[in-house]
């Protein structure tokens, strides 16, 4: 049974979000848990790329995965800090997208609310995870 994610108790989940993915869509998130980071989640994901987004279809597919690896693990409350504006800002404020991005967008939106509650954040202190997140998709590209 599902606690009402209204109930202040339940405290949420800080999870610090890094992606990258290559250019044929593999790809792989980073996630540090906890209120101080201590416990490092690693997450596989493949997507589909598109030129002209910037990159903003390899976030929905990192969030995307990552939520729905913590729900599968019994997360029911997380606030995400990433270092995406445009993506807090298209789940936050519901705007109008490109039409490559409805898709991912609708998934996204699917794999958040299997959570009881989730909030999304813009912050920094993501950069050393999607450093680390580079390079393993460099290193996989070049092997």
């Amino acid at each position: 049974m599902k606690t009402d994610y209204r109930e202040r108790s339940i405290p949420a989940t800080r999870a610090v979000l890094g992606y990258a993915a290559d250019d044929a869509g593999c790809g792989v998130a980073y996630a540090r848990l906890g209120p101080s980071g201590e416990n490092l989640l690693r997450v596989p994901f493949r997507v589909r790329r598109y030129p002209g987004l910037g990159g903003r279809e390899v976030g929905y597919a990192a969030l995307s995965a990552v939520a729905g690896r913590l729900c599968d693990r019994g997360v029911s409350r997380v606030t995400f800090e990433m270092n995406d504006p445009d993506l807090v800002s298209d789940v936050a404020e519901r705007r109008s997208l490109p039409a490559p991005l409805i898709l991912p967008y609708v998934g996204l939106r699917c794999s958040l609310n299997r959570l009881d509650g989730y909030a999304l954040t813009f912050g920094p202190g993501s950069e050393e995870l999607a450093q680390r997140a580079r390079v393993e998709v460099t290193v996989h590209v070049a092997a």
